[in-house]
């Protein structure tokens, strides 16, 4: 997030973007309560009526691939209509008039048609983001996982500029990361093209050579996540997964299963049995969050510290200690002889500039965003207040294009497939699927399916639906509803019995390697 969680209440206008928030962030969104009753208006853009867009004063009810024809649209009216912040424009920024080219062919008309909203619903979106003094845009994987995704993203960083929406309370662009501690992850270089601290590989390996007494860091890019599994017994002979269950939460789990079988040698290293880890040549028993001493880093780029409540069960250990246990097994113990979690983040500190003025002690009870630089420093709550983080200090326009879809709707498989979660499961389910409380109100997979879909098909409300896709094929039980629209149909995917990533599409975004969860084509019949 380039601002913070916080001051999203001082915002005028709040746009929320691919975002169900009230029930995958429901924390976050008791400060979009607070905004509400603060006077902020909300806009809402997402395929389904969730309890968030009910909550908007404006509710823009896309077709799923439409996104970026829709935010072009928004940023084409509002250059159109005079309300583009020129003096920060011209100041701030490179690349306008390129995007003023681009954007320029995205019309009313045109996109309406696409998307399926109204076109006066659509300007009243953009009149009431453009004319706002502060206005901030709140996405998340609803906007990531196509595609296109990246350009998505671009596409609301265009929009916020172009109002000059950045640096400032009450504004920004503000990603809400998709599980917990991602946002951490990502800073100690779990990315295969980035080291601790998103410095580049094939730039930073001296720095980083000479701090870590080495001179064997690897200087080639390594694969994400789906790359591996597209490559798994081929060029991936072995596999470490540690926290992950890709063969519930990944999508097309049929060619997960596969990929995984063909490694020579499988580790998984978790708090369970995951239906991942049942795959497993050896199984690594792990602590919990709260059997270890640790940090989360969460969307708004705040450092928290997380403290041990408990003793570990069995033999189960904190992950840093396994990894240190294999070095050592390794013959690399003398790399990574940490005695504690405290030492391990003094060592971050070193490694990592946006850290370099945290410690244990500093972080406390509240903890610090970063960039936090110095030991004075009290961190940095909003980014690009003066100068944005590229070599010339501007910010670069980057005009973006319709993308169909990988995978499109005919007459075999007419209804498009998005997904997402429910407030009383956590991601893959595996700690949620534990807890009775929590089973008890939802243990079963089901697919919303609009009113006049469901009356052309013969279903009614209860009844067991086949869900097929060109990957795969699962029973549900249907919700008949007006939340979603005539030819989109939403599933979710903590179940692991009839899982619907057996039916979703494993292509990915080309920069980010994300998958394509939001949107695949199904057949839906009664059973």
């Amino acid at each position: 997030m380039t601002n913070s969680i916080t001051d999203l209440a001082q915002a005028d206008v709040l746009l929320i973007y691919g975002s169900n928030t009230f029930e995958a962030h429901p924390l976050i969104a008791r400060s979009i309560v607070k905004a509400k009753e603060n006077g902020t208006k909300i806009i809402a853009i997402d395929p389904r009526t969730t309890h968030t867009a009910k909550m908007a004063d404006l509710h823009l009810k896309l077709i799923p691939g439409s996104n970026i024809d829709l935010i072009n649209t928004i940023t084409n009216i509002i250059i159109q209509e005079g309300m583009a912040d020129e003096e920060f424009i011209k100041n701030r920024t490179e690349g306008y008039d390129e995007l003023k080219d681009v954007v320029s062919k995205y019309t009313l008309e045109k996109t309406a048609e696409l998307s399926g909203i109204p076109a006066e619903t659509i300007l009243e979106a953009a009149r009431m983001y453009g004319s706002a003094e502060n206005a901030s845009i709140m996405y998340c994987l609803g906007v990531t996982e196509y595609t296109f995704g990246v350009d998505n993203v671009k596409s609301c960083c265009n929009l916020a500029m172009v109002t000059g929406n950045l640096g400032r309370p009450g504004t920004g662009v503000n990603p809400l990361r998709g599980q917990n501690n991602v946002q951490g992850a990502c800073d100690m270089g779990a990315l295969p093209n980035v080291f601790p601290g998103y410095q580049k590989v094939g730039e930073a390996y001296e720095r980083l050579e000479n701090l870590w007494e080495t001179a064997d860091l690897n200087r080639e890019i390594g694969l994400t996540s789906p790359e591996v599994l597209h490559k798994a017994g081929e060029q991936v002979k072995f596999l470490h997964i540690v926290g992950e269950d890709p063969m519930v939460a990944d999508a097309d789990i049929n060619h997960v299963e596969k990929a995984l079988k063909s490694l020579d040698f499988f580790v998984v290293q978790d708090i369970f049995l995951t239906e991942t880890a049942k795959l497993a040549d050896v199984v690594l028993p792990a602590a919990c969050w709260a059997e270890k001493d640790g940090t989360f880093t969460n969307s708004e780029r705040r450092v928290q510290r997380i403290r041990k409540a408990v003793d570990a069960p069995g033999e189960a250990l904190p992950d840093w200690l396994i990894v240190r246990k294999l070095a050592e097994k390794m013959g690399a113990g003398e790399k990574l002889n940490f005695e504690s979690a405290s030492e391990i983040f003094d060592e971050m500190a070193k490694v990592i500039p946006q850290y370099a003025g945290m410690s244990f002690e500093r972080l406390g009870i509240d903890g610090l965003q970063w960039p936090c630089k110095t030991p004075e420093d009290p961190g940095t709550p909003i980014l690009h207040k003066e100068k944005f983080l590229r070599p010339n200090g501007l910010g670069k326009f980057t005009p973006v294009e319709h993308k169909d879809a990988d995978e499109l709707i005919d007459e075999d498989y007419p209804f498009i497939l998005t997904t997402g979660r429910i407030i009383f499961h956590y991601n893959s389910g595996t700690m949620t699927r534990r807890c009775d409380s929590i089973t008890n109100e939802i243990d079963e997979n089901f697919i919303e399916i609009n009113t006049e879909d469901a009356k052309e098909l013969g279903i009614k409300p209860g009844e067991k639906v086949r869900v097929s896709s060109r990957r795969g094929t699962v029973n549900a039980n249907a919700r008949v509803t007006e939340n979603v629209i005539k030819g989109v149909v939403y599933m979710s995917f903590h179940f692991l019995e009839e899982a619907t990533n057996k039916l979703t599409n494993s292509a990915y975004d080309p920069v980010s390697k994300t998958a394509e969860l939001k949107i695949c084509a199904v057949n839906v019949e009664k059973i």
